[in-house]
């Protein structure tokens, strides 16, 4: 490449693709079911991306991203794109879309990719499945199909690609490939079909490409920072391609950073809000390149400080060759737009900024920085709006004692002559499908339509019907269904003082899976009981114990916004506190069992090894305050589910629930490997159901799941369940595909005997 490249100055390194008013998530759920065809489908896909890119290139940005819109996950695009398709999906015979989209949900008995979390966020992505003889091509167009399309509106964008070696190494080795090949092996023809990519985009008048990185803002061997040496020293070499931007985004690049700055890339994007900028002035190399500056938030929703963004930019000059601003990831992770919010209290608006205010945020920064005028440039506030000094009293009087239960042998003898449980007991995780009835009930409650009593009525109902189906299909331990609830974080948040909820502040999380993620802004405090009356309601509806049902302190704030003015340990132990106390008062009431899921616990697991002890130490800490002041004799759960859990393993086993359920079921038991290792020695549930799917396992398939789970973890101390909450899925599906486990249950049993 020879050619002048115009400047970046102000930018994003990626945008909100749902739709502001979840367009793109209905237009996809309709095709899925038939309503509609794929040319509605595609329109809505052309309409959404046109008016992204008008608006950015309308915002002032001075370069726009493009190829940030997905049908379900940019990760799964990239295999598309690079015709890395197993076999399986290859002999469905569909469409390309519908091909797509089985690799995503699975289809006709084929089970879909694997599903886990894309780094530290609460965004899931797909996991593609490589082997010795998967064959690289450049199997799609998409990336160039997009430039051209932004092209012909009059934008001329930026196409953004998971970079090759990120890709590689969060793809996973297939079933069955041969031992001691990992994706890595595959680097040298993947590069190939991204060298014939570039060539396609110069041609097409790309004069910049984004690769993202972020694989390498974790802890990367000596071999692995080789390959990305390898990796852009070749893509670099290139005669005919796009000016290449490497961006890394998460944390810190490392030692990355050096490697990426000595091959021949032209820019390097890095975030400086999850990383430092101290480790740039002494990269001589960086003084030839553009360094991207990730200065505002993409993943939080307070306001930037621009004045002390601009000194931070300030303090790069000299150090590299040119700088620009940017966002420090994709916008993909806040809301669309804060304006849309109409009843937030005034005081916290002011602090606010969701997508389209950080790019005018961007876009003001770039242009104080250019005209070197930056007294324009606001300062913040800190993001509390108020101390309580109650909850602050409880945090300092806390004693070792308040985070420790009796012996885990001593409860287990304990709960079973309190409960009487089978081995190989059956549950499920909480929610039930949620029916067109329930949500019409919710939503006729918030437009007035019906009040409290009736609501009340039409709840328990459903409850009633949800404990009669339960029992009818024979399940041991029994879950009201969770109808009243929205959103297993924001029913929570919505009734816990320090925080609030937006009306369409929605944030994708994997595919059309939308959640809307509260804001925690203050002291958190719990000012009456939030589970107790459902929960008894169902526990006087039958004689099986039924679970009380609480999100733990952990998930709660890693499934929000926080407020960033103190450590998070401190503000999990307030949460904490608060569901303490909803546990005392659920005993109390008689509730046997309570499961306090922790999702969320290996996503903030820190990126690099060295900050991961801090952070187990408060989570866990956090989760054993939550529940340790529950009875010898009340059993605990926790669930956590679509994560690596060989990472957290030892976290785990230090939240000492007395039984904890775990996803299992895409990847095929995987971690009762990693229970092993360590000597999990409590009781435990893999999932044998992949609720995020719609395909129903047989009673076979579910026999061969827990048979195998059998050999590893004792009959007594072992679960039957599915991996997840079946609130998305339909009665259509969940009822057959429970009925068939406990019919492999009672197989497992018989053999058992």
């Amino acid at each position: 490449m020879n050619h002048p490249l115009p400047p970046i100055g102000s930018t994003v390194l990626g945008y909100p693709r749902i739709g502001p008013h979840r367009e793109l998530k209905r237009a996809t759920e309709n095709y899925w079911a038939g309503r509609t065809g794929p040319a509605e489908l595609e329109g809505t896909a052309r309409e959404l991306r046109a008016r992204t890119w008008a608006e950015l290139a309308g915002a002032g940005l001075g370069s726009v991203p493009g190829n940030t819109f997905s049908y379900y996950d940019q990760m799964l695009d990239t295999a598309v794109l690079f015709g890395a398709v197993p076999l399986r999906f290859r002999e469905l015979g569909l469409s390309e879309l519908d091909t797509y989209f089985a690799m995503a949900r699975g289809c006709e008995g084929v089970a879909p990719l694997e599903l886990t979390k894309w780094f530290d966020t609460n965004y899931h992505y797909l996991v593609p499945e490589l082997a010795p003889d998967t064959r690289f091509t450049l199997a799609g167009d998409k990336p160039v199909a997009e430039y051209r399309e932004a092209a012909a509106q009059g934008v001329v964008t930026r196409p953004v690609v998971i970079g090759p070696l990120t890709f590689l190494l969060q793809a996973k080795a297939a079933a069955g490939a041969s031992k001691g090949f990992t994706p890595l092996d595959l680097l040298d023809p993947l590069l190939d079909a991204y060298a014939e990519l570039l060539a396609r985009l110069a041609d097409a008048g790309a004069a910049w490409v984004q690769l993202d990185e972020p694989a390498f803002v974790a802890d990367r061997t000596d071999a692995e920072l080789a390959a990305l040496a390898r990796a852009y020293e070749r893509l670099g070499s290139l005669i005919n391609r796009p000016g290449l931007l490497v961006a890394g985004y998460f944390g810190d690049f490392g030692r990355a950073l050096p490697v990426l700055a000595n091959t021949p890339v032209e820019a390097v994007a890095v975030d400086l809000v999850a990383g430092s900028s101290a480790a740039i002035p002494a990269v001589t190399a960086l003084r030839d390149k553009t360094v991207v500056a990730g200065v505002v938030d993409g993943r939080n929703v307070w306001r930037t400080d621009l004045a002390a963004a601009a000194s931070t930019c300030a303090s790069l000059l000299g150090s590299v060759g040119s700088l620009a601003v940017s966002t420090s990831c994709s916008l993909l992770h806040v809301p669309y737009d804060l304006d849309a919010e109409t009843t937030l209290p005034a005081a916290l608006r002011e602090r606010l900024a969701f997508a389209r205010q950080k790019v005018a945020e961007v876009v003001l920064l770039g242009r104080a920085l250019s005209s070197g005028d930056t007294d324009q440039l606001h300062r913040t506030a800190g993001t509390a709006e108020r101390r309580n000094d109650h909850v602050r009293g409880r945090i300092a009087a806390l004693r070792p004692a308040h985070r420790h239960r009796a012996p885990y042998a001593e409860r287990a003898a304990a709960q079973q002559e309190r409960l009487a449980l089978p081995p190989l007991a059956t549950t499920t995780i909480g929610s039930f499908p949620q029916t067109g009835d329930v949500r019409r009930a919710r939503a006729d409650l918030r437009a007035g339509r019906i009040d409290e009593a009736t609501y009340t009525d039409r709840m328990r109902a459903e409850i009633r019907r949800v404990i009669e189906l339960q029992e009818d299909i024979g399940l041991d331990v029994l879950v009201h269904g969770e109808p009243e609830r929205n959103d297993m974080v924001q029913y929570f948040a919505e009734q816990l003082d320090g925080f609030a909820a937006t009306e369409h502040g929605w944030v994708q999380s994997y595919g059309t899976r939308c959640v809307r993620p509260p804001i925690l802004h203050s002291d958190v405090s719990r000012p009456r009981p939030m589970t107790l009356d459902w929960t008894t309601y169902a526990q006087g509806l039958t004689s099986k114990p039924v679970k009380g049902m609480l999100t733990g302190p952990v998930t709660i704030l890693a499934w929000s916004f926080v407020r960033d003015d103190q450590p998070l340990g401190m503000t999990a132990d307030q949460v904490a506190l608060a569901l303490r106390d909803e546990v005392h008062d659920l005993e109390a009431a008689g509730i046997r069992i309570v499961q306090v899921d922790e999702p969320a616990l290996r996503e903030l697991l820190p990126l690099r090894a060295e900050e991961r002890k801090s952070y187990v130490d408060w989570a866990v800490g956090a989760f054993r305050l939550a529940t340790s002041g529950a009875a010898t004799a009340t059993q605990i759960h926790t669930h956590l589910c679509y994560s690596e859990f060989g990472d957290v393993i030892e976290a785990i086993d230090g939240l000492d629930a007395d039984v904890t359920t775990i996803e299992a079921a895409r990847s095929h038991m995987e971690v009762l490997a990693d229970l092993r290792a360590i000597g999990f020695a409590r009781g435990v549930g893999p999932g044998v159901y992949d609720i995020h799917s719609p395909r129903v396992p047989d009673v076979a398939e579910l026999t061969a799941l827990l048979s195998a789970a059998a050999t590893a973890v004792p009959p007594e101390r072992l679960w039957a369940n599915p991996d997840c909450g079946l609130k998305t899925r339909g009665y259509a599906e969940v009822e057959p595909a429970l009925r068939n486990t406990v019919e492999a249950v009672h197989a497992v049993r018989a053999r058992l005997r």
